[in-house]
């Protein structure tokens, strides 16, 4: 299983090939992927309240999303509560299914072996001529698994440089011209993507998702995929370094400030450059390795 599961055999080819920074719509075909996580599928995991509640957001544009206490019961998730919500037009977000669905913790854990990269699988529910979430951008690459209905995706190319993890976050860097500044120019891109077709939407790129026709219902999977960076690597050189006692010497309260601070920065520096140059690659190489293909979350 991977991301052919996912994809055409071009989209897959395509996506390892050059891992585009452009977004693409592709027609799946069938793959075995449709034929295990149905819409029956996704609603069941909606109705039987199987899903924790901290997994699960309730939204409707343009408010944000409901306290946890708007679908829960007795410390757990409300069924009931959540089908009240959907048909009151919220779209309900089953998060990190890769984590209660058997079948696509299996699809998770293969796309990390032919990628490298970890992802998590969230379920997005949306009621006929609704919308969730608006205007945003993402740290990582999705692939959008439309299962059933249409969503429309009015796409504007990155407003910021490759942005990662908490780095350049659109909650954090956010702007109140940005959305009437979009609106006012229309979108760069606008896509119906329609049960059967996938997109890449790669980092950084805006989109606003959101049910067009009045009388269809949407779901939709998105596959979250967590790229490494030259940052991940910088990471892993220097991950061995608690292992040399020079530093793992305390800093002193006196030396965190002035002038003294300065200085100790500089010697630090100097030690890691020396540290790094010193390092066998081929020695840290199978170790970034095994970490591409287990690490679940980022570490720092």
């Amino acid at each position: 299983m991977s991301l052919r599961l996912l994809l055409p055999e071009e989209g897959a080819t395509e996506l390892l090939a050059s891992w585009p920074d452009e977004p693409r719509v592709f027609d799946r075909g069938t793959p075995s992927l449709d034929e295990t996580v149905t819409a029956e599928s996704i609603r069941g995991y909606l109705y039987t309240g199987c899903v924790p509640a901290t997994e699960i957001a309730a939204v409707k544009a343009p408010n944000p999303s409901l306290s946890q206490n708007a679908y829960m019961t007795d410390g757990r998730t409300d069924r009931a509560k959540l089908a009240r919500l959907y048909d009151r037009g919220y779209t309900i977000r089953l998060g990190n299914l890769q984590r209660v669905v058997p079948e696509l913790a299996r699809i998770s854990e293969a796309i990390q072996t032919e990628t490298g990269y970890s992802n998590y699988i969230h379920a997005f529910l949306t009621p006929p001529g609704e919308q969730g979430l608006r205007h945003h951008w993402d740290q990582q690459m999705a692939v959008i698994v439309q299962i059933a209905g249409t969503k429309r995706w009015q796409l504007w190319k990155p407003p910021v440089v490759a942005p990662m993890r908490e780095f350049n976050e659109s909650f954090r860097v956010w702007k109140d011209e940005y959305i009437p500044t979009w609106e006012a120019a229309g979108p760069d891109m606008e896509i119906d993507l329609k049960a059967g077709q996938s997109l890449l939407l790669p980092r950084g790129w805006v989109h606003n998702p959101h049910v067009v026709d009045p009388d269809e219902h949407s779901i939709h999977l998105t596959f979250a995929i967590r790229e490494r960076t030259q940052l991940w690597l910088a990471e892993k050189l220097l991950a061995g370094a608690i292992a040399q006692e020079e530093f793992r010497r305390i800093v002193l309260p006196r030396q965190l400030g002035g002038e003294e601070l300065v200085g100790q920065l500089d010697d630090v520096r100097e030690a890691l450059v020396k540290y790094v140059q010193g390092l066998d690659l081929t020695e840290v190489a199978p170790t970034v390795i095994k970490d591409a293909l287990t690490e679940l979350e980022y570490k720092t």
